[in-house]
Protein backbone atom coordinates (compact mmCIF):
# COMPACT_ATOMS: atom_id res chain seq x y z
CA UNK A 1 0.00 0.00 0.00
CA UNK A 2 1.62 3.20 -1.18
CA UNK A 3 0.04 5.77 1.14
CA UNK A 4 -1.15 4.98 4.65
CA UNK A 5 -3.61 7.86 4.65
CA UNK A 6 -5.71 5.88 2.16
CA UNK A 7 -5.05 2.47 3.71
CA UNK A 8 -8.60 1.89 4.90
CA UNK A 9 -10.29 2.60 1.58
CA UNK A 10 -7.64 0.58 -0.26
CA UNK A 11 -8.47 -2.36 2.00
CA UNK A 12 -12.08 -1.93 0.96
CA UNK A 13 -11.73 -1.51 -2.81
CA UNK A 14 -8.32 -2.98 -3.61
CA UNK A 15 -5.12 -1.61 -5.13
CA UNK A 16 -6.25 -1.52 -8.79
CA UNK A 17 -9.30 0.56 -7.82
CA UNK A 18 -7.14 2.91 -5.76
CA UNK A 19 -4.88 3.42 -8.75
CA UNK A 20 -7.91 4.39 -10.83
CA UNK A 21 -8.88 6.94 -8.19
CA UNK A 22 -5.34 8.35 -8.09
CA UNK A 23 -5.40 8.81 -11.86
CA UNK A 24 -8.91 10.30 -11.93
CA UNK A 25 -9.65 13.94 -12.65
CA UNK A 26 -12.90 15.34 -11.25
CA UNK A 27 -14.41 18.82 -11.50
CA UNK A 28 -16.80 20.23 -8.90
CA UNK A 29 -18.83 23.28 -9.87
CA UNK A 30 -20.04 25.00 -6.71
CA UNK A 31 -18.31 24.31 -3.38
CA UNK A 32 -21.02 25.44 -0.97
CA UNK A 33 -23.27 23.33 1.25
CA UNK A 34 -23.46 20.46 -1.23
CA UNK A 35 -20.25 20.82 -3.21
CA UNK A 36 -17.93 21.42 -0.28
CA UNK A 37 -18.74 18.09 1.31
CA UNK A 38 -18.52 16.34 -2.05
CA UNK A 39 -15.04 17.79 -2.59
CA UNK A 40 -13.84 16.70 0.84
CA UNK A 41 -15.17 13.17 0.37
CA UNK A 42 -13.45 12.89 -3.01
CA UNK A 43 -10.17 14.15 -1.56
CA UNK A 44 -10.39 11.70 1.34
CA UNK A 45 -11.20 8.88 -1.07
CA UNK A 46 -7.89 9.41 -2.86
CA UNK A 47 -9.03 11.07 -6.09
CA UNK A 48 -5.80 12.39 -7.58
CA UNK A 49 -6.90 15.55 -9.39
CA UNK A 50 -9.64 18.02 -8.53
CA UNK A 51 -10.82 21.22 -10.20
CA UNK A 52 -12.95 23.53 -8.04
CA UNK A 53 -15.07 26.29 -9.57
CA UNK A 54 -17.06 28.82 -7.55
CA UNK A 55 -17.39 32.64 -7.72
CA UNK A 56 -18.27 33.24 -4.06
CA UNK A 57 -16.62 34.11 -0.78
CA UNK A 58 -17.49 32.57 2.58
CA UNK A 59 -20.44 34.33 4.23
CA UNK A 60 -21.46 34.22 7.90
CA UNK A 61 -24.78 32.63 6.85
CA UNK A 62 -22.85 29.69 5.35
CA UNK A 63 -21.69 28.50 8.77
CA UNK A 64 -24.76 26.37 9.50
CA UNK A 65 -24.12 23.99 6.57
CA UNK A 66 -20.84 24.51 4.68
CA UNK A 67 -17.74 22.56 5.66
CA UNK A 68 -15.40 25.40 4.69
CA UNK A 69 -17.33 28.06 6.64
CA UNK A 70 -15.75 28.97 9.97
CA UNK A 71 -15.39 32.19 11.92
CA UNK A 72 -11.86 32.59 10.59
CA UNK A 73 -12.75 31.89 6.95
CA UNK A 74 -15.62 34.39 6.60
CA UNK A 75 -14.82 36.73 3.72
CA UNK A 76 -12.29 34.39 2.11
CA UNK A 77 -12.58 32.96 -1.40
CA UNK A 78 -14.37 29.62 -1.14
CA UNK A 79 -12.33 27.68 -3.68
CA UNK A 80 -9.10 28.85 -2.08
CA UNK A 81 -10.26 27.79 1.39
CA UNK A 82 -11.36 24.42 0.02
CA UNK A 83 -8.12 23.92 -1.89
CA UNK A 84 -6.04 24.53 1.24
CA UNK A 85 -8.19 22.10 3.18
CA UNK A 86 -7.82 19.42 0.51
CA UNK A 87 -4.05 19.81 0.40
CA UNK A 88 -3.99 19.30 4.18
CA UNK A 89 -5.79 16.02 3.56
CA UNK A 90 -3.53 14.96 0.69
CA UNK A 91 -0.43 17.05 -0.09
CA UNK A 92 0.06 15.09 -3.32
CA UNK A 93 -3.34 16.12 -4.66
CA UNK A 94 -3.34 18.04 -7.94
CA UNK A 95 -5.86 20.81 -7.45
CA UNK A 96 -7.00 23.82 -9.47
CA UNK A 97 -9.10 26.50 -7.81
CA UNK A 98 -11.06 28.76 -10.17
CA UNK A 99 -12.68 31.76 -8.47
CA UNK A 100 -15.21 32.42 -11.19
CA UNK A 101 -18.74 31.61 -12.23
CA UNK A 102 -19.67 28.93 -14.72
CA UNK A 103 -21.72 30.19 -17.66
CA UNK A 104 -22.04 30.19 -21.43
CA UNK A 105 -19.06 32.53 -21.71
CA UNK A 106 -16.76 30.47 -19.48
CA UNK A 107 -17.95 26.96 -20.37
CA UNK A 108 -15.41 26.17 -23.08
CA UNK A 109 -12.46 27.08 -20.88
CA UNK A 110 -13.76 25.50 -17.68
CA UNK A 111 -14.69 22.20 -19.35
CA UNK A 112 -11.85 22.22 -21.84
CA UNK A 113 -9.46 20.19 -19.72
CA UNK A 114 -11.72 17.15 -19.91
CA UNK A 115 -12.64 15.26 -16.78
CA UNK A 116 -13.48 11.74 -15.73
CA UNK A 117 -16.49 13.11 -13.86
CA UNK A 118 -18.26 16.43 -13.29
CA UNK A 119 -20.32 17.35 -10.23
CA UNK A 120 -22.92 20.06 -10.67
CA UNK A 121 -23.53 21.75 -7.32
CA UNK A 122 -24.51 25.13 -8.79
CA UNK A 123 -27.44 27.11 -7.37
CA UNK A 124 -28.14 29.30 -10.41
CA UNK A 125 -30.64 27.48 -12.65
CA UNK A 126 -29.44 29.04 -15.92
CA UNK A 127 -25.84 28.04 -15.26
CA UNK A 128 -26.93 24.65 -13.97
CA UNK A 129 -28.87 23.86 -17.12
CA UNK A 130 -26.03 24.99 -19.34
CA UNK A 131 -23.52 22.83 -17.49
CA UNK A 132 -25.75 19.76 -17.63
CA UNK A 133 -26.42 20.27 -21.33
CA UNK A 134 -22.75 20.77 -22.22
CA UNK A 135 -21.66 17.71 -20.24
CA UNK A 136 -24.34 15.69 -22.01
CA UNK A 137 -23.20 16.96 -25.41
CA UNK A 138 -19.52 16.38 -24.61
CA UNK A 139 -20.30 12.93 -23.16
CA UNK A 140 -18.74 13.92 -19.85
CA UNK A 141 -20.16 11.88 -16.96
CA UNK A 142 -22.09 14.28 -14.74
CA UNK A 143 -24.15 14.11 -11.58
CA UNK A 144 -26.28 17.06 -10.54
CA UNK A 145 -27.69 18.19 -7.21
CA UNK A 146 -31.37 19.05 -7.12
CA UNK A 147 -33.08 21.00 -4.34
CA UNK A 148 -31.81 20.46 -0.78
CA UNK A 149 -33.33 23.65 0.66
CA UNK A 150 -36.47 23.75 2.82
CA UNK A 151 -36.21 20.04 3.59
CA UNK A 152 -35.31 18.13 6.74
CA UNK A 153 -35.79 14.38 6.22
CA UNK A 154 -32.56 12.59 5.19
CA UNK A 155 -34.45 9.31 4.63
CA UNK A 156 -36.00 10.67 1.44
CA UNK A 157 -32.79 11.42 -0.44
CA UNK A 158 -32.42 9.37 -3.62
CA UNK A 159 -30.19 8.97 -6.67
CA UNK A 160 -31.91 8.59 -10.03
CA UNK A 161 -31.90 9.61 -13.66
CA UNK A 162 -33.46 13.05 -14.06
CA UNK A 163 -36.33 11.43 -15.97
CA UNK A 164 -37.30 9.36 -12.90
CA UNK A 165 -37.42 12.14 -10.31
CA UNK A 166 -40.59 13.14 -8.51
CA UNK A 167 -41.81 15.57 -5.83
CA UNK A 168 -38.81 17.88 -6.29
CA UNK A 169 -39.66 21.38 -7.56
CA UNK A 170 -36.21 22.03 -8.95
CA UNK A 171 -36.04 18.65 -10.69
CA UNK A 172 -39.41 19.33 -12.31
CA UNK A 173 -38.14 22.62 -13.70
CA UNK A 174 -34.87 21.03 -14.84
CA UNK A 175 -36.69 18.15 -16.57
CA UNK A 176 -38.89 20.58 -18.47
CA UNK A 177 -36.01 22.78 -19.58
CA UNK A 178 -33.80 19.85 -20.56
CA UNK A 179 -36.59 18.43 -22.72
CA UNK A 180 -36.66 21.75 -24.57
CA UNK A 181 -33.00 21.13 -25.29
CA UNK A 182 -33.67 17.62 -26.57
CA UNK A 183 -32.51 15.80 -23.43
CA UNK A 184 -35.07 13.44 -21.92
CA UNK A 185 -32.77 11.24 -19.86
CA UNK A 186 -29.16 10.29 -19.32
CA UNK A 187 -28.25 12.68 -16.49
CA UNK A 188 -27.92 11.33 -12.97
CA UNK A 189 -29.13 13.47 -10.06
CA UNK A 190 -29.39 13.45 -6.28
CA UNK A 191 -32.77 14.68 -5.07
CA UNK A 192 -35.30 14.35 -2.26
CA UNK A 193 -38.91 13.19 -2.41
CA UNK A 194 -39.72 15.23 0.70
CA UNK A 195 -42.38 17.86 0.15
CA UNK A 196 -41.11 21.44 0.08
CA UNK A 197 -41.59 22.89 3.58
CA UNK A 198 -43.16 26.36 3.82
CA UNK A 199 -41.08 28.95 5.66
CA UNK A 200 -42.30 29.98 9.09
CA UNK A 201 -39.85 32.73 10.08
CA UNK A 202 -40.16 36.51 9.59
CA UNK A 203 -38.57 36.28 6.16
CA UNK A 204 -41.45 34.14 4.87
CA UNK A 205 -43.53 37.24 4.06
CA UNK A 206 -40.99 38.58 1.56
CA UNK A 207 -41.84 38.34 -2.12
CA UNK A 208 -38.69 36.31 -2.71
CA UNK A 209 -37.81 34.90 0.70
CA UNK A 210 -34.49 33.27 1.44
CA UNK A 211 -34.66 29.49 1.46
CA UNK A 212 -34.17 27.63 4.71
CA UNK A 213 -31.40 25.06 4.98
CA UNK A 214 -30.36 22.52 7.60
CA UNK A 215 -26.91 21.51 8.78
CA UNK A 216 -27.17 17.99 7.35
CA UNK A 217 -29.33 17.83 4.19
CA UNK A 218 -26.96 19.70 1.80
CA UNK A 219 -23.94 17.79 3.16
CA UNK A 220 -25.74 14.49 2.63
CA UNK A 221 -26.51 15.45 -0.95
CA UNK A 222 -22.81 16.15 -1.49
CA UNK A 223 -21.67 12.95 0.18
CA UNK A 224 -24.07 10.89 -1.89
CA UNK A 225 -22.80 12.55 -5.05
CA UNK A 226 -19.22 11.76 -4.07
CA UNK A 227 -20.22 8.17 -3.31
CA UNK A 228 -21.73 7.71 -6.76
CA UNK A 229 -18.65 9.21 -8.41
CA UNK A 230 -16.20 7.03 -6.46
CA UNK A 231 -18.16 3.87 -7.23
CA UNK A 232 -18.28 4.65 -10.93
CA UNK A 233 -14.61 5.66 -11.10
CA UNK A 234 -13.51 2.33 -9.63
CA UNK A 235 -15.87 0.42 -11.92
CA UNK A 236 -18.39 -0.52 -9.25
CA UNK A 237 -21.44 0.53 -11.27
CA UNK A 238 -24.66 1.36 -9.47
Amino acid sequence: MSDDRFQRIELLVGSPAMERLRKASVAVFGVGGVGGYAVEALARAGVGSLALVDPDRVCITNINRQILALEETVGQVKVEVMARRCLSINPQLKIVARHEAYGADTSAELLGAGYDYVLDCIDDITAKLHLMQRCFELELPVISSMGAANKLDPRQIQVADISATNKCRLARTIRKELRRRGIDQGIKVVYSTEEFRPLTGPDAARRKPLLGSSSYLPPLFGLMMAGVVVQELIGDRI
